[in-house]
């Protein structure tokens, strides 16, 4: 199995003034293709900070990080802005649609932005998506029109636009009802099934970590246990 992920040592500092701060303490951590991995733990103990040095949002103070082979700790803004756009798919909590563009606007945002304008190709499979997470009756609707859930589900799509590496999805459903928190879940575990997209899904709810593959804990800034969960795909 290629490895998406090969996090060795990451730790990370932050400071205000002479105030020093270790949020991360020596994180090692393989994610391997394929894989559907929750990412649990209490408030303060390095998740975030985590989540976004791997998403190339933050930089690891010391450490090295690898993604599908290639080492992106120490590429130059451009190259990881590139790599961000290009290599990773993100689902937040708040899906951070532009209101007023229409769903399949939304989604092929990704592969539209670096070119400014969105091509036949990338209609075709911003609809396709669309139509692949079950919004076929809402592909040209403004997204300020749409529901919370299908509101996720585009932020899902849009993820998968550029067929990503890795999916990093922070608390996909922490803002949604237990319904429709359910829905989008059920999309992701199909989604990964079906095309073996690599999710990582950091998750207060032990609901969510629970039909997960595989369940890494952080504490303290440390990883206190990865655990398979064989009942994670029922």
């Amino acid at each position: 199995m290629t490895n998406v992920i090969e996090a060795r040592g990451i730790e990370k500092v932050f400071h205000n003034g002479d105030e020093e701060t270790r949020v991360l303490k020596g994180i090692d951590l393989t994610l391997g293709q394929g894989e559907l991995v929750a990412m649990v733990g209490a408030s303060g103990s390095g998740k975030s900070t985590l989540l976004s040095i791997i998403g190339l949002l933050l930089r690891p103070t010391a450490g090295t990080l690898s993604i599908s082979g290639e080492r992106v700790d120490d590429l130059s803004e451009r190259m990881r802005a590139r790599f961000r756009n290009q290599r990773l798919g993100f689902v937040f909590q708040f899906h951070h649609l532009l209101p007023d563009f229409t769903a399949m606007e939304n989604v092929a945002f990704p592969a539209a932005a670096p070119g400014g304008g969105i091509s036949r190709a990338m209609r075709t499979r911003a609809r396709d998506l669309l139509v692949r997470v079950g919004l076929e009756d809402r592909i040209d609707f403004p997204a300020a029109r749409l529901s919370g859930g299908q509101k996720q589900r585009v932020a899902i799509a849009r993820a998968l636009m550029n067929q990503p590496d890795l999916i990093i999805a922070d608390e996909p459903t922490g803002n949604l009802d237990r319904e429709s928190a359910d829905r989008v879940l059920d999309l992701m575990r199909e989604v990964n099934r079906e095309e073996g997209a690599t999710f990582l899904i950091c998750t207060h709810d032990d609901g969510v970590a629970a039909r997960c593959g595989r369940r890494l804990t952080l504490s303290d800034g440390r990883l206190t246990s990865n655990v398979s969960d064989p009942g994670g795909f029922s």
